[in-house]
């Protein structure tokens, strides 16, 4: 899934700050087209942040952010043109409660990408059935599971014909036996080609998936290298002592480990 040319996503001396909260301290990061990487670390590591700040969704405090080449910190960027290139889907699902499944898919795109109502229809039952519920395109989301309404939301912003995808934790939100069916639509995703920044606890899904694995703590990359490499044999101490408590939820604390999960919520 390697990529030559121009990185599809750059991050070039990425600092966030929330008043005297430094979240984000000099990120360099590149994504190249067609590469699925996989962010992991403990809780308020900066994850999200740092995925929030590729759309612009959290404005950097200083640094650059590229996608496709566009400069998205560029004062005078055209935003809203940068985000119909990106799609985004989030810990929580943000479907429309009062509009069906289908809907859901066809409203976004008659008004950003002004497609007409056959068009969107059809692009929307397309993305439906590439996640698996082509029979639910006239239920309400509160007819669906979580997991279902996930596939719904994933459905949705590929019918914006996005070049990049940004998964913020997809699968915290869900029961435990319904993260399956999503992860399986994200390994799809992934086996087409599609440029993937993924925040993510699922590990099995980043070694599996994933071309490489950044670890981040205290709002830097600790460490990043291929997924079989970082999640199989880390390198970094603070990397192996956040993986063991993942994959291995029972092992006592060790005293001083810096990778402890904090009590404030993943900014």
């Amino acid at each position: 899934m390697s990529s030559t040319g121009r990185p599809e996503i750059e991050i070039r001396g990425l600092h966030k700050s929330f008043g005297d909260n430094e979240v984000l301290r000099g990120i360099d990061l590149d994504i190249g087209r067609g590469e699925v990487v996989c962010v992991i670390g403990p809780s308020g590591s900066g994850k999200s942040t740092l995925l929030r700040c590729v759309n612009l969704l959290e404005e950097p405090t200083a640094g650059q952010v590229f996608v496709g080449g566009t400069e998205v910190t560029d004062l005078d960027v055209d935003i809203d043109a940068v985000r119909r290139r990106i799609g985004m889907v989030f810990q929580q699902f943000n479907l429309f409660p009062h509009v069906t499944v289908t809907e859901n898919l066809t409203l976004p795109q008659r008004r950003v990408l002004r497609r007409d109502k056959v068009e969107a229809f059809e692009v929307a039952r397309r993305n439906l059935e590439r996640v698996g519920l082509a029979d639910k395109a006239d239920a309400y989301p509160s007819q669906l599971s979580g997991g279902q309404q996930q596939r719904v939301a994933i459905a949705r912003a590929l019918s914006m014909g996005p070049e990049v995808m940004l998964f913020d934790e997809p699968t915290s939100a869900l029961d435990p036996e319904l993260v399956g069916d999503v992860l399986a639509v994200m390994r799809q995703l992934a086996a087409e080609g599609m440029t993937m920044m993924v925040v993510t606890h699922e590990m099995s899904f980043a070694r599996e998936v994933a071309d490489r694995v950044v670890f981040m703590d205290g709002g830097v990359i600790v460490e990043e290298g291929p997924a079989e490499r970082v999640v199989g044999d880390p390198q970094q101490e603070r990397t192996r002592n956040f993986l063991m408590r993942i994959l291995d939820p029972a092992a006592a604390e060790q005293p001083g480990d810096t990778t402890s999960e904090r009590p404030a919520k993943e900014l």
